[in-house]
């Protein structure tokens, strides 16, 4: 079974920056592409930053230039390494994967549990 776990969330400053790391684990698995979503309090979950198995990236208006995805393949992590950080940013952070889940035989999300980012003075 493939898992998803975000980690890095936190508090900060205004200005400041952060690295969210999502590992993901079980059964070795290789995603199509994968993703960080985000959703602000009382917001939909918007998409903020993907990536291809061919590290092509797409990045959201609101973070291009801020925020950088980024994988270790050999550890099986997706990195989302965030700095110039504004209180808009405050968000609770997913992990998305696009794969083959050979359970069901088909190709479908996976989503991590998320994590907290507060931005604040």
């Amino acid at each position: 079974q493939v898992q998803l776990l975000e980690s890095g969330g936190g508090s900060v400053q205004p200005g400041g920056s952060l690295r969210l790391s999502c590992v993901v684990s079980g059964n070795i698995f290789s995603f199509n592409t994968m993703a960080w979503y985000r959703r602000p309090p009382g917001k939909q979950r918007d998409l903020i930053a993907r990536i291809s198995r061919t590290d092509d990236t797409t990045y959201a208006n609101s973070v291009k230039g801020r925020f950088t995805i980024s994988r270790d393949n050999a550890e099986n992590t997706l990195y989302l390494q965030m700095g110039s950080l504004r209180p808009d940013d405050t968000a609770v952070y997913y992990c998305n994967g696009f794969g083959f889940d050979s359970r069901i035989g088909a190709y479908r999300d996976f989503w991590g549990q998320g994590t907290q980012v507060t931005v604040s003075a």
